[in-house]
């Protein structure tokens, strides 16, 4: 998809016409003749002296609003004979205050600045004998409304999840953060499809030198649209080879509001369910909501419960190559033989095996998403099923191999990030390569490589590894596990250098000791 600018010159700023029947031929020109562009030409007042146009585009304008606020203002409402109604100089601007009952209200002097309004679902007022003109917010396009995100479910928690609209996802951060200092900037990126991206921090507790960084890398993209947060993703994300993800993305305000509540800064893209959060630490990967909404010792086992299916997903085939392979002493004898004798007609070495099977299984998840909802989960289970005890059947792979296999792709489901879950399946072949060569010793190898890796990587200056790497023990208290949350008094100190302290919790507001009951 050819989105990137290369050397495209800027439109030049036309100004208005004085003429309303010359303004309404440039912007069919302009637009082509397009037929779900509304010109429509009215007369002002009872009297209809003065000549007035609306522009506006079908599907993405509000017609009752046009209807009741301008309209009907401008037809029937508008008295000639009101002292501040006469033609003038001073025409336009006693025009806006006066008849139109509509909040948002801009000047328009120029073509471009009138076509991004129409476009946006705003109308455009035209007045006859002035260059000049304004426009009414009638934003009032069909959208999908609030559902509950289908990418991350919860147990316990809230149900609601952003949508593609702007404003919708800004609102539902607002009602979580009822706090003046939560601020939000918004500008437009992509020259062709202009699409509005809005940055969402709170004053006071966010990091100003994230929020400079932030409106810098979004201001230097050079490209023609953006169609989903990951344009903006791929765009500002340090620039690093590395398969991990250093940008947070959810659909669920809560998790949202958790990270402003952070520190964190939030980028929330037009025509997109998907908010960005920055900085991004890999724990956070790993971390859901339903966490917080659990106890304490809750939400600590299943944290536990997610990097032991982490180290799953990312080693198992590995080692059973090659302990197989090379380390045959470390099994029980029992086991080595039961191994031994389901591998006696399989005429492929260890890793060609875990290979064939690993490649099918991925093959049959990407088939299972891509395919139609109601068959596609239907399809994957049953073909692993039927290719897994066929290749048994058929002396291709062994019975163990087929266990270890699907154990491992079970494990990757657990991760709460789809992102980081497609990074481990990705270093998974790497480290089968390793121990297929080197044995132990390779996975060894590969997993200090992985460390060291993983350690020099950073998010929007904070180091990918903390709180582990730089070590601080204070922001340990939500990272393995989970305190609780009259424990969790902090904000993290590299993301939140100021405010440390969170105001709405201070570190003596424990739970109240059991008090006994006294018999009368």
């Amino acid at each position: 998809m050819g989105f990137i600018k290369r050397n495209r010159p800027a439109h030049p700023k036309q100004p208005l016409k004085s003429s309303l029947k010359e303004n309404f031929d440039e912007v069919k020109r302009r637009l082509g003749n397009s037929s779900d562009i509304i010109t429509r030409e009215i007369q002002i007042g009872k009297s209809g002296k003065i000549m007035a146009g609306l522009i506006y585009t079908d599907g993405l304008a509000d017609k009752k609003s046009i209807q009741d606020f301008i309209m009907e203002s401008l037809m029937i409402n508008v008295k000639e004979s009101h002292p501040n109604m006469k033609i003038s100089q001073h025409f336009l601007s006693n025009l806006k205050e006066i008849a139109i009952t509509i909040g948002d209200v801009k000047e328009i002097n120029d073509f471009n600045t009138l076509f991004n309004e129409i476009l946006s679902g705003n109308t455009v007022i035209l007045v006859d004998g002035f260059s000049q003109g304004f426009s009414a917010g009638t934003k009032g396009w069909e959208d999908r409304g609030v559902t509950e995100p289908s990418s991350t479910t919860v147990v316990r928690g809230p149900r609601d999840g952003f949508s593609e609209t702007l404003g919708t996802n800004t609102s539902l951060i607002r009602r979580r953060i009822k706090d003046p200092n939560l601020w939000l900037e918004t500008k437009e990126i992509g020259r062709v499809t202009k699409t509005s991206v809005g940055i969402m921090y709170i004053k006071g507790i966010v990091n100003d030198k994230v929020v400079e960084e932030v409106h810098r890398r979004l201001d230097r993209i050079e490209i023609d649209g953006i169609l989903e947060s990951g344009y903006i993703e791929e765009l500002i994300q340090d620039e690093t080879y590395t398969p991990f993800p250093t940008i947070f993305h959810s659909e669920r305000p809560d998790v949202i509001a958790a990270g402003l509540l952070e520190g964190r800064v939030a980028i929330l893209v037009d025509g997109t369910p998907f908010v960005l959060l920055v900085p991004a630490v890999f724990m956070q990967f790993y971390q859901a909501a339903e966490d917080y909404y659990q106890r304490a010792d809750i939400g600590t086992l299943l944290r536990f419960l997610r990097f032991v299916a982490f180290f799953i997903a990312l080693t198992a085939p590995s080692l059973y190559i090659a302990i197989t392979t090379f380390h045959q002493e470390m099994l029980p004898t029992t086991l080595l033989i039961s191994l031994a004798a389901q591998r006696e007609g399989v005429p492929f070495p260890a890793f060609i095996e875990a290979l064939l099977m690993e490649v099918s299984f991925e093959i049959l998840r990407e088939a299972g998403v891509r395919m139609p909802r109601a068959v596609g989960q239907a399809v994957s289970i049953v073909g692993a099923l039927v290719i897994g005890t066929a290749a048994v059947e058929a002396g291709i792979v062994s019975a163990a191999m087929v266990i270890i296999v699907s154990i491992t792709a079970i494990a990757s489901f657990v991760f709460p990030s789809f992102n980081m879950a497609i990074s481990i399946r990705i270093l998974r072949f790497l480290l089968m390569g390793l121990s297929a060569s080197f044995g132990l010793f390779g996975i060894t190898v590969g997993l200090i490589a992985l460390v060291l890796h993983l350690s020099s990587l950073r998010s929007f200056g904070v180091p990918y590894m903390t709180p582990f790497a730089p070590f601080i023990l204070a922001d340990n208290k939500d990272a393995m596990f989970r305190l609780p949350i009259w424990g969790m008094f902090s904000r993290p100190r590299l993301i939140n250098q100021k405010n440390i302290i969170r105001e709405d919790m201070p570190p003596t507001q424990k739970p109240e000791p059991r008090q006994r009951q006294k018999n009368n």
